[in-house]
């Protein structure tokens, strides 16, 4: 079941979250959070407005998608970030599409224009996922993390709402 996130989920989030900071280049954190810095995550996201959704299986929640700002300035405000992680166990059961189809929905509510997916390469999975749902590849910054003691190129790739996919 997709529902909103409640602050009751950070305990699941932040095991889902830490996994990929711990094992994946997919996010650029290093060092892993704990529940309380996931809560206040959580809050920053609801009290800017901005759709934090949840699948939940089983009392568990198992994957969590949100967006966020894209850039500080004005005029990029209705431009926003997508995240979406799965726990590990669950990947491949098509609960990250589910998850990205509601946030487009709710991100189209709440009046955004573009959303803007931002995934470390080599990340095949999320390059599928965003290419199937519609986003359009449109540019690669070279080697602009590090991690692991290697530099990581990152894609951008951008859904404009409201067209016809």
């Amino acid at each position: 079941m997709i529902r909103g996130v409640e602050l009751r989920d950070a305990g699941d989030i932040t095991a889902i979250y830490n996994y990929y900071i711990k094992e994946t280049i997919i996010t650029f954190e290093t060092e892993e959070i704990d529940t309380a810095e996931m809560e206040n995550r959580i809050r920053k996201i609801l009290d800017a407005g901005y759709p934090f959704i949840v699948y939940e299986e089983n009392n568990k929640v198992t994957g969590y998608a949100y967006v966020g700002k894209f850039r500080e300035r004005s005029a990029y405000s209705e431009s926003l970030e997508t995240s979406i992680y799965m726990d590990i166990n669950e990947k491949g059961k098509g609960i990250g599409r589910k998850l990205y189809k509601r946030l487009i929905e709710l991100s189209q509510e709440a009046g955004a224009h573009v959303l803007i997916g931002v995934v470390s390469y080599p990340n095949l999975a999320s390059q599928r996922l965003h290419e199937s749902i519609g986003f359009e590849k449109i540019g690669v910054f070279k080697e602009v993390g590090k991690k692991f003691g290697k530099y990581i190129d990152v894609e951008f790739w951008s859904y404009i709402l409201g067209k016809d996919k």
